[in-house]
């Protein structure tokens, strides 16, 4: 009988299907099971064949459902071992396996995968261009040694049309094999031969080489040699676990074009990856984790930190199974939790106690009576972000420090007189909490990074998760907690997703990550449907790159990030967005919808989410579903995944979190945006503009949590923020 291993790839193909098309997937691999090869090749219900026209003549298809086909890797080298490669609907499993071709890379020995035909379009563009410049990218190169790094015929002849870097970019993984990529990536950032060598392919360790310098490893061995890419099928009940309890092992991997990143080598400093919803940013500080663990000295200690306490659980939960036994003991190396958290445990350790934290509605009863003392012509809210994003922004000390200052990201002119009241106001407030024994968690983080910097560093490295969405003074904290040197911080982050008014220039913090910023555009989680629907909701907003404020470039506008090119390889339905008369209609309908997930299309019921601006709709929809007979619970609650149930949140508990089917619902003009969150342009127009995008950063949050399905709904007047897709 055949042996059968199924790619990560056609994994992830699985997962997205819905629970009846899995089983019939499940059925089909256990019938190709079950056959000898001869049978195979004569079963009509598997229809095996070659594809005419196909790239790779070991390229076959078979039947999985009616609408469905398997894209197999058959072997050549006498072995059984077939490789199912993706599931996808008939046509576009067709285009997708007549394009590629695999091979066993020259140096690495291990399995790689290109686009053909989009490289040979690349080429033909390439040669146009190379003929009218005389110096060539790799020109200092030989033959020899690229093909002794691992670079084939095909490869070898787009690396001699590239001139410049830009042109290697144009054919990341997985149009280029992502082993040859990253050899010619770091050969065009000035390594030589030997340090490429060294650095990327003598530590994969599979190594084998001849008198002619070529691995003497067949397909199957390179298939077998891949185990974190590609797993055997080894009884009939091994599908079922890999969908089970296998799936979230499968999450932590990575994809060819994320671990060039994740197995850096060595940055000589700072380091930042960032990239769209979905493109596996979380995943690759995972791994630099891991990476910077095994080939760290044994006694150096990391922090792996993010913004609220679920991210930090579900890290540490991560990172457990990435690790597996085998690497268990380096956990006690690793203090994963958040920075806030971490303020609070350095400003403890040094003073015995520390501050109570203060809710927001303690904040701003606390603002209130500062003004009280003292008759000011600002609201409380003016003074919250004064206090917030000047004095503690930069850590200033004194009234002579607040009135040099640059008030960056203020719209709002103050002169010396006003400054001085503005000093004496915020001075009562901070003199009120601390007589009360408690703090803002901004000033809890800025009270922490003045005793760290008394104390020095408590870690070797820093992985930062989350990046956009820390303030100025946790940045402090966290530069403070590693000494600056190589590999000191490893930062992931999307500015798209910035949903707290926390700007920041990284560089005067001392986190200059110029040279070392990378950026991931390939989405692994949505599909290309919900991806750009999603994207529409932003056309027009100012997102300013993660950690550069507004003044960063000296032009008074700041780098500006863009959602151009970010692309998803999956597709489904295309979102809807429904009005409705009133609240229980909207209720209504959306019980219809998740009940047409769960039972029309399979999904189980942890697998969907609903969302909403505030807590008020969120209670509302537990009701409401629970009363229907929909299972629902409350993501703040903190339900396992034994628990099944709708997940039901507020719009800012989403983040971090995916689910297959998101509903997001009261999406009226009342809470989005919502007024008493934004300043209005009259009084200050910079802070407008940084309210206003955030209430839309929410919403893309809030959306970009779907994998297969997304639905909107409001009652009454719709969100104008919506008006970009739903005009």
């Amino acid at each position: 009988m055949p042996r059968l291993a199924l790619s990560e790839d056609f994994v992830a193909d699985l997962v997205s299907l819905q629970r009846p098309v899995q089983k019939e997937v499940s059925d089909a691999i256990q019938m190709f099971r079950s056959m000898t090869v001869p049978q195979l090749h004569a079963s009509k219900g598997m229809h095996l064949e070659k594809l005419e026209g196909a790239r790779d003549p070991r390229i076959r298809t078979i039947r999985i459902t009616k609408l469905h086909r398997g894209v197999l890797l058959a072997p050549d080298d006498g072995s059984d071992l077939f490789t199912l490669l993706r599931v996808a609907p008939h046509d576009d499993a067709i285009n997708w396996a007549c394009k590629r071709a695999y091979s066993v890379n020259g140096a690495t020995a291990a399995l790689e995968v290109r686009n053909v035909e989009m490289l040979e379009q690349m080429e033909r563009h390439l040669e146009t261009k190379a003929d009218t410049t005389p110096v060539r990218l790799f020109a200092g190169h030989s033959d020899t040694v690229l093909r002794d790094l691992g670079i084939d015929d095909q490869v070898l002849r787009l690396a001699r049309v590239c001139v410049t870097a830009d042109d290697l970019k144009v054919m990341v993984p997985p149009t280029m094999p992502a082993d040859q990529y990253e050899a010619l990536e770091y050969l065009a950032l000035g390594y030589s031969a030997e340090e490429v060598w060294d650095q990327l392919i003598a530590p994969r360790g599979q190594t084998v080489r001849t008198a002619q310098g070529r691995p003497e490893v067949t397909l199957t061995e390179a298939i077998l040699n891949t185990p974190d890419r590609i797993v055997e099928v080894t009884g009939p009940g091994e599908l079922e676990r890999i969908l089970t309890e296998d799936l979230a092992r499968w999450r932590v991997f990575l994809h060819p074009a994320q671990r060039r990143y994740a197995y850096h080598p060595g940055f000589t400093g700072p380091a930042q990856v960032t990239g769209g919803p979905g493109t596996g940013k979380t995943v690759v500080a995972l791994h630099r984790v891991r990476h910077l663990l095994r080939s760290g000295r044994a006694g150096d200690r990391i922090l792996l930190t993010t913004f609220t306490n679920a991210m930090a659980a579900a890290l540490r939960d991560s990172l457990a199974l990435l690790l597996g036994d085998t690497d268990a003991h380096l956990l006690e190396r690793v203090d994963v939790t958040t920075v806030d958290s971490l303020a609070a445990r350095v400003v403890r350790e040094a003073r015995g106690t520390s501050p109570r934290p203060l809710s927001a509605a303690a904040e701003k009863s606390a603002w209130t009576r500062a003004v009280g003392r003292e008759e000011v012509p600002w609201t409380e809210r003016f003074l919250s972000q004064e206090y917030r994003n000047v004095v503690l922004a930069q850590g200033l000390r004194t009234p002579e420090e607040y009135l040099r200052c640059a008030r960056r990201g203020r719209g709002t002119p103050v002169g010396r007189v006003q400054r001085a009241r503005l000093w004496r106001v915020m001075e009562q407030f901070a003199a009120d909490l601390a007589s009360r024994g408690s703090a803002t968690y901004t000033q809890l983080c800025d009270q922490a990074a003045r005793v760290l910097a008394g104390t020095g560093p408590r870690y070797r490295h820093v992985v930062v998760d989350e990046a956009q969405d820390l303030h100025p003074a946790q940045w402090r904290v966290l530069r403070a907690c590693a000494a600056p040197g190589a590999d000191d911080m490893f930062l992931v982050g999307d500015p798209h997703q910035r949903i707290y008014d926390s700007r920041v220039s990284l560089r005067s913090l001392g986190v200059d990550v110029r040279g070392r910023s990378s950026v991931l555009r390939l989405n692994y989680r949505s599909t290309e449907e919900i991806l750009r629907w999603s994207a529409s909701l932003l056309d027009g907003q100012p997102v300013g790159r993660l950690g550069e404020d507004d003044d960063e470039d000296g032009g008074g506008d700041g780098g500006r990030d863009s959602l151009r090119g970010y692309r998803s390889q999956l597709h489904g339905r295309v979102p809807a967005a429904r009005g409705h008369a009133n609240q229980d209609e909207e209720l209504r309908a959306l019980v219809g919808q998740v009940r047409t997930w769960i039972d029309q299309d399979g999904v189980k019921p942890s697998e969907v989410a609903v969302c909403a601006r505030f807590n008020t709709l969120v209670d509302a929809v537990i009701a409401r579903l629970r009363r229907e007979g929909v299972p629902a619970v409350a993501v703040k609650d903190d339900p396992g995944p034994e628990v099944s149930g709708v997940r039901v949140a507020t719009m800012h508990a989403m983040k971090g979190l995916e689910f297959r089917c998101v509903a997001v619902v009261g999406v009226t003009s009342g809470v989005l945006p919502f007024a008493p969150q934004v300043t209005p342009v009259e009084v200050d127009p910079v802070q407008h503009r940084s309210d206003l995008l955030a209430e839309h950063c929410l919403l893309f949050v809030a959306c970009t949590r779907a994998r297969d399905a997304l639905a909107l709904s409001w009652s009454g007047e719709r969100s104008r923020l919506l008006d970009p897709v739903a005009g």
